[in-house]
């Protein structure tokens, strides 16, 4: 495993933390890599039912791609930053989004570039008081990555995702609350043990319904209605048709409190 990328468990639940504080938790291709893998094998692992993805240190959540080793290929004529859009941050904004389980990003500093972009494609985003956001492509003369394109306007809008990805300018946590980038602000020394907590919560939720959700939300957004309709009623016959279902309707007649196993 990369030292860049590290992976802890606790019971259900994986954190996964970019762990390059010296840069700002950038990206370079050793690391690009060893996270798209991590994700992958994490979405494949039944026995993890919530993933936390955050940054080491206190500067930086991620500030994506990191430009000293692009500016250094770009010199040397070499291809590789004209793929890693396919190769690496495809992969993993994908991965995250697709997750059969919930991911949440713990923003604990500055959020740039395609690591906002990681952020944007979490299923929730707990942001310490110190986090900033920033969609800074433009400042470069690139165009959006890592999916931002598609999760940003779902998350704020058509207009206030324009104005963040054309204007380029930082969010503070507490606009990024105000406007819906983010699912709660929390005092900095608190971040890691809130997504902690945030996560065991997931983690001991009905995980199979949870992907379900997440798979109708994300196949809604480009279809008609009877078409959403019918994929809805799909994934409702395979949900209630699972031994959590069965588990947690008996548990609700009896007045006792649910149990799931994801099954």
């Amino acid at each position: 495993m990369s030292e860049s990328v590290r992976v802890e468990r606790d019971g259900a639940v994986a954190t996964l933390t970019l762990d390059r504080p010296g840069a700002m938790n950038a990206l370079d291709t050793a690391a690009k890599v060893a996270l798209r893998d991590r994700l992958h094998e994490l979405g494949a692992d039944a026995s993890v039912r919530a993933v936390v993805l955050t940054g080491a240190g206190d500067r930086a959540f991620c500030t994506g791609q990191d430009l000293k080793e692009h500016i250094a290929l770009l010199q040397a004529d070499d291809p590789a930053p004209l793929t890693t859009v396919g190769e690496h941050y495809n992969p993993m904004a994908l991965a995250i989004a697709t997750m059969p389980k919930p991911v949440i990003a713990a923003v604990n500093g500055m959020a740039a570039g395609a690591g906002a972009s990681l952020a944007f494609a979490a299923d929730f985003r707990l942001a310490a008081s110190r986090a900033t956001f920033l969609l800074a492509f433009s400042r470069i003369a690139l165009s959006v990555d890592t999916g931002s394109s598609w999760t940003l306007p779902r998350l704020v809008g058509h207009a206030k995702a324009t104005e963040l990805a054309l204007l380029a300018e930082p969010i503070s946590a507490e606009e990024a609350l105000r406007i819906g980038l983010v699912t709660e602000v929390v005092p900095d020394g608190e971040l890691a043990q809130r997504a902690a907590t945030f996560a065991a919560r997931l983690a001991s939720g009905p995980t199979l319904a949870y992907a379900a959700i997440k798979s109708a939300l994300h196949f809604s957004a480009g279809v008609d209605l009877p078409t959403a309709l019918q994929r809805e009623g799909e994934l409702m016959a395979a949900t209630g048709a699972s031994q959590d279902h069965k588990d947690a309707v008996a548990a609700f007649v009896a007045k006792e409190k649910a149990s799931f196993n994801g099954r």
